[in-house]
């Protein structure tokens, strides 16, 4: 038996790969899917099996291509329903594969058809679970992805706690927890950084696991805290129970190479964004007109789905050399299929073909300072609730103005006015630059974030524990 972790850092995603005796089984695969055929063939084994945990939100999976390439069956959990072919498992149903069996074990509470998977050894001995987004390292799934008019994230929270305790907390301490994603994941409130654990240490130490805790203190810490969740989330949970086009397909369409004058035209007449995936220091220091900055090196496929609202949004893209097939794969891992091509050359084939160029202001942190002693200048921090009531800037001229609702949020803040942008290390911040930018707003960006202000003598407010009061 040989069990590999796929570990999408971006993602904070876990894909699985199990094999044995030349029988193959793929959990929660990645949209991108040949990596699993081509490990298959390198091990002269066979993929049999499909199986997805639940229908995921944060991601576009890949089960749809793979099964098409290999001929393997889907497998969902008991009421899921999809608009291609598909086995839906029952409860406790087994699955032989080569001399092991993975149990399917319904779990809902993140979501109703939720499962999670018992793979049962050669000797008949429980050995891991594949928690999907039941239970994570550290924390449980979110339960508020899967609302309908009659069920209510209070109903799906207590489906939850019964999946827990009935199905899960049963098993022995040293079953190994294979969950589906890790720190850094929307679906989630507090992950563990860790990948992978042992059950037993999660009965001690994970907060909803708790052996007295009952369901309604369950419910009542499982929903406290929770963050709306991201808008493309509902999108890509759709588009993986109704199919999408071949990722194939997206990838030969986007993967152009497009001259300045192409490029230019297409930008004028097809409607399309401008995304430059540049460093944010490349980005200041000249882009085109109206381009929307979001960095390949940073959070960048969650912060796509999170700012840009349409996933048929046709996109023009501004990269790095090299990265423009890299680019339109993870735009592509979260529903964004309708990239038109990039501009070849970069930004200094642009220059070179005399077409205008931009620029953001952008300041140290001790210029800040300086300039907020002379007048109160206006200053947007642009961090996550959570970062801003730990510690933030002092004043009167401080707005809090959280990257994550920016579209939301944009009639509260002035066009006729300057305002110096501030994240946490600068990454966030010029996202916010560029796209009030692009919206006719006078922005200058503070490089270095919070982290750089933090040493001035700017006045701050520190959070205090109530505890400690």
């Amino acid at each position: 038996m040989k069990i590999e972790q796929i570990y999408t850092g971006c993602l904070a995603q876990g894909a699985y790969y199990i094999e044995s005796k030349g029988e193959v089984a793929i959990i929660d695969p990645l949209r991108e899917t040949q990596q699993y055929v081509d490990k298959a063939n390198s091990e002269n084994a066979t993929i049999k099996y499909i199986f997805e945990t639940h229908f995921h939100a944060d991601f576009v999976s890949g089960h749809v291509d793979l099964a098409k390439k290999t001929g393997a069956t889907i497998i969902f959990g008991p009421s899921a329903e999809t608009n291609f072919d598909t086995r839906i498992a029952k409860d406790n149903e087994a699955f032989k594969l080569g001399d092991v069996t993975i149990k399917v074990l319904h779990t809902p509470g993140h979501t109703l058809e939720s499962v999670t998977l018992l793979l049962i050894d050669e000797n008949g001995k429980d050995h891991a679970i594949f928690s999907g987004d039941t239970l994570f390292l550290g924390d449980v799934g979110r339960p508020d992805l899967a609302i309908k008019s009659d069920i209510t994230k209070e109903d799906l929270a207590s489906m939850l706690y019964e999946s827990l305790r009935n199905k899960i907390m049963p098993l022995a301490d040293d079953v190994i927890v294979y969950p589906a994603h890790g720190a850094g994941s929307a679906c989630g409130k507090n992950l563990s950084k860790e990948t992978v654990g042992l059950l037993g240490e999660q009965k001690q130490t994970n907060y909803a696991l708790r052996a007295d805790m009952t369901k309604d203190e369950f419910v009542k810490e499982v929903l406290n805290g929770i963050l709306p969740a991201p808008q493309y989330f509902a999108k890509n949970a759709q588009m993986n129970k109704s199919g999408y086009t071949s990722f194939d397909t997206v990838l030969k369409k986007g993967d152009v190479a497009l001259t300045p004058k192409v490029f230019e035209t297409m930008a004028n007449h097809e409607g399309a964004l401008i995304l430059d995936v540049r460093t944010q220091q490349e980005f200041v220091q000249a882009h085109i007109p109206n381009s929307i900055f979001i960095g390949i090196n940073g959070g960048f496929a969650p912060w796509v789905g999170a700012l840009i609202t349409d996933l048929q949004q046709p996109i023009l893209l501004v990269t790095p050399e090299g990265k423009a097939q890299e680019t339109v794969t993870r735009l592509s891992r979260v529903g964004y299929d309708n990239t038109l091509g990039y501009l070849k050359g970069g930004i200094e084939a642009w220059k070179n073909a005399n077409k205008d160029i931009e620029t953001i202001e952008s300041i140290s942190a001790e210029e800040l300072a300086n300039r907020n002693k002379n007048s109160k200048i206006k200053i947007l921090d642009v961090r996550k609730d959570g970062e801003y009531k730990s510690e933030h800037l002092e004043g009167d001229n401080i707005h809090h103005f959280a990257l994550d609702y920016i579209n939301d949020n944009m009639t509260t803040i002035n066009s006729k006015q300057t305002y110096h942008v501030h994240c946490a290390g600068g990454y966030r911040s010029v996202i916010a630059a560029s796209i009030l930018k692009a919206r006719g707003f006078d922005v200058i960006d503070v490089a270095g974030g919070y982290a750089a202000i933090k040493q001035t003598g700017l006045p701050r407010t520190d959070y205090v524990c109530p505890s400690e009061l």
